[in-house]
């Protein structure tokens, strides 16, 4: 987990930066309020990574000498390739569509995305068939 902290505190660091040097050059409120909400979005989760990694046992990930052998597990299975993440992605798309044409769309939507929520639990709870 220290290395997850350190890529995002260092990314709020950056953030930072921007958002002072963008202030001082600009005078902009609004994108400069942004570039601080990124500098949040950045340091909040480092911070929480960098606290719970100093309460759980070290990872391989941040051992230096840890070799590759050492992490490596049992491989069990692999998902099979699936249709229902398509589905999902029509009825995201006939949801998009009905803030544009009309509200006549939305259940159209709605019946793709549940049958694309039913089918992949389906599909999930047998392995992969359907």
């Amino acid at each position: 987990m220290k290395v997850e902290a350190r890529l995002l505190i260092i990314i709020g660091v950056f953030f930072a930066i921007i958002a002072g040097a963008y202030w001082f050059t600009s005078y902009e409120t609004a994108g400069t309020l942004m570039l601080i909400g990124s500098t949040g979005l950045g340091l909040l989760p480092g911070a929480y990574y960098l606290w719970w990694s100093r309460h759980m046992k070290p990872r391989l990930e941040d051992d230096p000498d840890a070799t590759i052998e050492e992490g490596a597990g049992e491989v069990d299975a692999f998902p099979s390739s699936s249709i229902w993440p398509f589905i999902l992605g029509v009825g995201a798309f006939f949801a998009a569509l009905s803030f544009v044409f009309g509200v006549w769309m939305a259940p159209i939507a709605a019946g793709f995305i549940l049958s694309a929520a039913i089918g992949g639990t389906v599909e999930s709870r047998r392995g992969g068939t359907v």
